[in-house]
Formats: C-alpha cells, structure tokens, sequence
C-alpha cells in the first residue's frame, strides 16, 4: 500500500474513538460465524445477479473471506484483546474509506430548499381550491 493510501493517524485515531463507542463490549463485535455467514450469501446467486445488474460486474467475494480469515486468526485470543484487534483493523478501513472518494462527492449538500418545489397542481374541477398558503 502506498503512503497515499494510508490514513492519518488523527483520522485513524478518530475511527477508533468512535468505534469503541459503538462496540463497548467484547460481544457487540460480531462473531465468526456471522462473518461466515455474510461471506456465503455474498456468493448467492440473488447476490451476484444484483451486483451484476447494479455494477455490471459479478460480487468481489474475497473482502468478506478475509474478514472470516481475520477472525479466525484471533480465535484464541482474550476477549478484550481480540476486540482490541477487530476495532483497529475495522478503524483503518474506515479510514482508508474517508480518504478515498464516494459516490457523496457528486453531490453538493444544499443549504435551502428549491424554490416551487414540487409544484402546484391545481385541479381546474375545483371551485374553491383549499391551500395551505
């Protein structure tokens, strides 16, 4: 991995804070066999075809392998070691995610709301049309 690839130790410190928070206990992380789990319905056919139809390609499977890899390397670890583990590798990922660009930055965040939308349909039938205005 290049240098540009790597995350900023204040953006990788921020992720860990943050999922910390979120998995506060060795059990809210999940287990093998959840990750298994995810790995097997990623090679479903229901799954490659949606990603077929969605990316035009078939599902990248191997991420999710990895990931029931990882787990199984820690198997025998301490509880509050493996989750130790789990939150810096899932923190680096995040990271790794904030760096690179995503499909949010297509988008400019709009501050007010557009003008005349959606716009009034009045029903020519109606005498005395009710609005809110």
């Amino acid at each position: 991995m290049s240098s540009e690839d790597q995350p900023s130790p204040e953006i990788l410190n921020q992720e860990e804070k943050y999922l910390q928070k979120v998995h506060p206990a060795p059990e809210d992380i999940p287990g093998c066999m959840k990750l298994f789990d995810d790995f097997l319905l990623c090679n479903v056919m229901s799954s490659q075809l949606k990603s077929l139809y969605r990316y035009g390609e078939m599902a990248t499977c191997s991420p999710k392998l990895e990931e029931f890899k990882f787990c199984m390397s820690l198997k025998g670890m301490h509880p509050e070691e493996k989750r130790d583990f789990w939150i810096r590798r899932r923190a680096e990922w995040w990271a790794r995610r904030r760096i690179h660009r995503s499909s949010e930055d297509v988008w400019d965040v709009r501050t007010e709301p557009l003008q005349n939308y959606p716009p009034r349909q009045l029903d020519p039938n109606i005498q005395n049309p009710r609005t809110i205005d």
